[in-house]
């Protein structure tokens, strides 16, 4: 018979929780296997935007390359974006070589993407000479506000980069509405809205209508099977994050 000592207690507390999140991930799609132009043309876009590129988490797109490319160097192809400040979290590909290659470096491999992706262009960063005298009183920052006027189709994609996004019109399902501020739609909501997609917790989501297929801030989200059971299911609401439980209110 097996006994229990005195400091010992049955395993019955959890130690950790499954949670969903959605992330912002950048995607490196390559068109060709080619690592000493890719890391030219990464020097390149570098200097024109260096904060971009700090520590940005990256999928390797390999399911785009040619058959007839030849197997690419994954470990120097890593080395390359990691050089340039991209730390890459997996690949996607369909090529055998390619899969082979990551499964040899314990990489995670995810199925090519059947979604609809937008090029991401980082903005330049205008330096500035400094002016012969600083000004009386430092002027306030003003965050960029992004206004759309015309209704959103699905599988458009609006991002608001650095502030908030506002949407008078009404936004189809299969539409994604993304910024690093606010999200204010004042037509039907029928697509996803994620705000506050760089980790601002503080952002929210003012929608006139709330029959959203996703509503997400900061990374916490809420599909629209849990949506369609809170009681103000097609009505005004705001979205605010405490935590990581997304409340709904009434606006």
């Amino acid at each position: 018979m097996q006994t229990m000592s005195p400091n010992h207690t049955p395993d019955t507390t959890s130690v950790f929780q499954l949670k969903g999140s959605m992330l912002a991930i950048t995607v490196l799609e390559l068109a060709r296997n080619d690592l000493e132009a890719l890391d030219r043309q990464l020097a390149a876009k570098v200097a024109q935007a260096p904060n971009f590129f700090s520590n940005t988490p990256l999928v390797l797109a390999l399911d785009k390359l040619p058959a007839d490319e030849g197997a690419i160097d994954l470990p120097g192809l890593m080395r390359i974006c990691r050089h340039h400040g991209l730390r890459t979290l997996a690949i996607r590909a369909n090529r055998i070589e390619d899969i082979a290659a990551a499964i040899a470096i314990d990489l995670p491999v995810l199925p090519p993407s059947g979604a609809r992706e937008r090029p991401l262009e980082p903005e330049p960063e205008v330096v500035r000479k400094p002016e012969p005298a600083p000004p009386p009183a430092p002027e306030p920052e003003v965050r960029p506000t992004r206004i759309i006027t015309s209704p959103v189709r699905g599988g458009q994609q609006i991002y608001a980069q650095g502030g908030d996004l506002i949407v008078t019109a009404s936004v189809s399902p299969g539409a994604e509405l993304l910024a690093d501020g606010n999200i204010h739609v004042y037509g039907a909501m029928r697509g996803r809205a994620l705000a506050g997609i760089k980790g601002n917790t503080k952002a929210r989501i003012f929608c006139q209508q709330m029959t959203a297929e996703m509503v997400s801030i900061a990374g916490q989200y809420k599909v629209c099977e849990d949506l369609r059971r809170d009681p103000l299911w097609g009505t005004g609401v705001q979205v605010s994050l405490s935590g990581d439980v997304l409340n709904i209110t009434r606006l």
